[in-house]
């Protein structure tokens, strides 16, 4: 073989093995060039369970007063809050022992929040709220608190105060009639304050009242309400749950009002007007309490000025003047600038209860247990 053979076949191995060379090295360059997996990801922290909630009613939600009332503000808090929350209710609950089962088996399933709607719970409730310190208990109309109780109520008399001075320009008796539950501070001042009312169009106004010792009772209200119109009261009022007195109202060719709830529908020709009561604003705000964090006992008392009390489907032929008037003291009630139970006051035996130009507290109105003068008849023991 030949020198010049030889080179020939040396060059040639040489470009061979540079040309893999150059293929070993451009295949390690595409491998470290290669994506690298991605990290993975963050685990999701877990969801908060909603807050459970509970309400116990006194009569049922169809009651078209009280507890329809409670249940519609219920309805309104789920809107509110969404997933966030877990509503549930026990309609029907009997003041006494049957509740204290009720709300202490609510406390027992895991509620947190537990709303008592009637006055009777309030000693019930503060006997279980010890055994459950992570529950916090609202009592309504009630006035005894503990460390996680607390009380809440609406001025209903704000409302009957309106009522009443519908009912002054519509009378034609001056006879008024109240179909009342029981004779508590709450129920009195209602009347009262209807008498008020009506006494500020028509100083000759007498009012009577039948006592149906129960808050609902349809045909106890129906009694009372036939007994008060057969004694010459053309206009009806109610501190009752049910629609009953104004079913009757309608049935006899006279007038009443609504109570709690919206009630036209129950009676639409003797229907002058309903004092409505709504609670969802203090039931937002006690589940915000909650929720923050920020819930902490003590008392509460709304009324038109936060958006819990109003007169509403005021019937059309109440005189202009009067729907004027309870359109001023709507607006006075909201501004601060009307107090209902300013002086002077009577009492139905004619003495003093408050002086010229004194305005009552609330310590003043929590402990009424009189007639003002007007109110025909005795406060029963």
């Amino acid at each position: 073989m030949t020198d010049l053979s030889k080179r020939s076949l040396m060059k040639v191995a040489a470009l061979t093995a540079l040309s893999s060379a150059v293929l070993i090295g451009c295949g390690k360059k595409e491998e470290a060039a290669a994506p690298a997996a991605p990290a993975p990801a963050a685990a999701e922290a877990p969801k908060a369970e909603p807050l459970k909630i509970a309400f116990a009613y006194v009569g049922p939600v169809g009651d078209g007063g009280w507890s329809f009332a409670h249940d519609n503000a219920r309805k309104a808090l789920e809107q509110e809050f969404g997933d966030k929350i877990v509503t549930s209710y026990v309609e029907s609950v009997p003041e006494g022992a049957d509740s204290e089962r009720v709300i202490r088996d609510m406390a027992a399933q895991g509620n947190k929040l537990v709303f008592g709607t009637t006055f009777g719970y309030m000693e019930p409730m503060l006997k279980i709220a010890p055994d459950f310190k992570d529950v916090k208990f609202e009592h309504a109309t009630g006035y005894k608190t503990a460390e996680n109780m607390r009380t809440y109520d609406s001025r209903t008399y704000e409302g009957a105060y309106m009522a009443g001075v519908i009912a002054g320009g519509m009378t034609k008796s001056n006879t008024l009639g109240v179909v009342a539950s029981v004779p508590i501070p709450e129920v009195l001042r209602n009347i009262n304050s209807f008498t008020l009312g009506a006494q500020s169009v028509n100083p000759k106004i007498k009012t009577r009242v039948v006592w149906v010792n129960g808050w609902f009772d349809p045909p106890k209200e129906t009694e009372a309400a036939t007994s008060l119109i057969n004694g010459g009261a053309d206009v009806l009022f109610q501190n009752t749950d049910s629609s009953a007195v104004l079913q009757t109202a309608e049935k006899l060719g006279k007038r009443a009002f609504g109570w709690d709830s919206d009630m036209t529908a129950y009676g639409p020709k003797a229907h002058l007007g309903s004092a409505v009561i709504n609670w969802a604003p203090y039931y937002i705000k006690s589940t915000k309490d909650v929720l923050e964090g920020t819930w902490a006992t003590g008392s509460s008392w709304w009324g038109v000025k936060e958006g819990a009390i109003d007169m509403v489907s005021v019937a059309e032929d109440v005189p202009a003047d009067i729907k004027a008037k309870v359109d001023s003291v709507r607006a006075g009630l909201k501004d601060g600038s009307l107090s209902i139970w300013k002086g002077p006051i009577l009492g139905q035996d004619g003495k003093e209860l408050l002086a010229q130009d004194v305005v009552a507290d609330d310590a003043f109105l929590g402990g009424v247990k009189f007639y003002v003068k007007g109110v025909e008849g005795k406060v029963p023991n």
